[in-house]
């Protein structure tokens, strides 16, 4: 059967219509639209001509629905709902993919991990922010407790800090000991404390992960370094004093491949290797992740794969 006067109702019908109905009065329904009492005459009986019904009839005390606008009302009520749902879906969902997808990272899994996973997620979010936020691995799972940050890329920690918390396992990321190419410790076969007593020794700072490896590898050496020790998570101030100072770095290996591929940096050996921490993704596991941010976790697993079997 041909209806073509279906095509013909518009929003503007259903909400005039569904004020009416609610108010008792096409001047009241104008007042809460804030439009015209004309303006919604005309639109009832545009709709009534429509569905070929009266809907309503009009006398001194307002508008009494008729049987046929009782009738119609219900499904009224469904179509403007179910518009309005679809309406603010679309919005929520347009407002989360122009907000920043916020990732907290360990400095020194920046380039190794996150660098490849976001030229990924380009490719396939082009629109979508991204804010990286960086630091130990207690400050950022402090951050996801808070809801400051939606994941991060960090080391296992105890079970204690991890309460609440997801890891999935991305990649392991072994200590290095690393000077400048023709650093005076470059050519030597060993090294010992007091050699290192000569420069400047960079490590990470006390209570991280990676700090209680670099302290059981200097231990090994037999002493401590007598000098005075440079304590950062910064990986370009790091860099800068190993490259400028002559400094002896402390350093996940991922964060230095690059420079030492260039022959930039070259690893010393060390007299017993540091602990191999795993790398991975942090998530609260109450978290729900949104489309954008799913992608992002894909790619983070995807370049993680990649340095497992490289």
């Amino acid at each position: 059967m041909d209806r073509p006067s279906d095509g013909r109702i518009k929003f503007r019908h259903m909400q005039c219509f569904l004020a009416v109905l609610q108010l008792g009065s096409v001047q009241r329904a104008a007042d809460n639209l804030a439009i015209t009492q004309p303006a919604v005459s005309k639109t009832i009986a545009e709709l009534e001509q429509i569905v070929g019904a009266t809907l309503f009839e009009r006398g001194r005390h307002g508008a009494t629905p008729t049987h046929q606008g009782l009738l119609f009302a219900p499904h009224a009520r469904v179509c403007v709902s179910a518009l309005r749902q679809a309406v603010d879906e679309v919005r929520r969902d347009t407002l989360q993919s122009r907000a920043p997808l916020v990732i907290g990272a360990l400095p020194t899994v920046v380039a190794p991990l996150l660098t490849p996973a976001l030229a990924v997620l380009r490719m396939r979010w082009p629109d979508v922010s991204v804010r990286v936020v960086t630091g130990s691995n207690r400050d950022l799972i402090d951050h996801l407790n808070a809801g400051r940050i939606g994941m991060a890329l960090g080391r296992l920690s105890d079970h204690h800090a991890m309460a609440g918390m997801n890891f999935e396992h991305l990649c392991h990321d072994p200590l290095a000991m690393v000077v400048r190419v023709g650093h005076p410790l470059a050519g030597h076969g060993s090294v010992c404390a007091e050699d290192l007593s000569h420069y400047p020794v960079v490590v990470p700072p006390p209570g991280t992960l990676i700090r209680q490896s670099a302290d059981s590898v200097l231990t090994a050496f037999g002493a401590l370094p007598s000098g005075a020790l440079v304590e950062t998570l910064s990986v370009a101030l790091g860099r800068a004093l190993a490259l400028s100072n002559d400094a002896v770095w402390f350093v996940p290996s991922s964060a230095i491949e690059d420079d030492v591929a260039r022959d930039l940096l070259v690893k010393l050996a060390m007299p017993a290797s540091g602990t191999d921490e795993p790398i991975g993704l942090i998530r609260r596991s109450d978290a729900a992740l949104a489309d954008p941010a799913s992608a992002l976790v894909d790619a983070l697993r995807e370049a993680g794969r990649e340095r497992r079997t490289a």
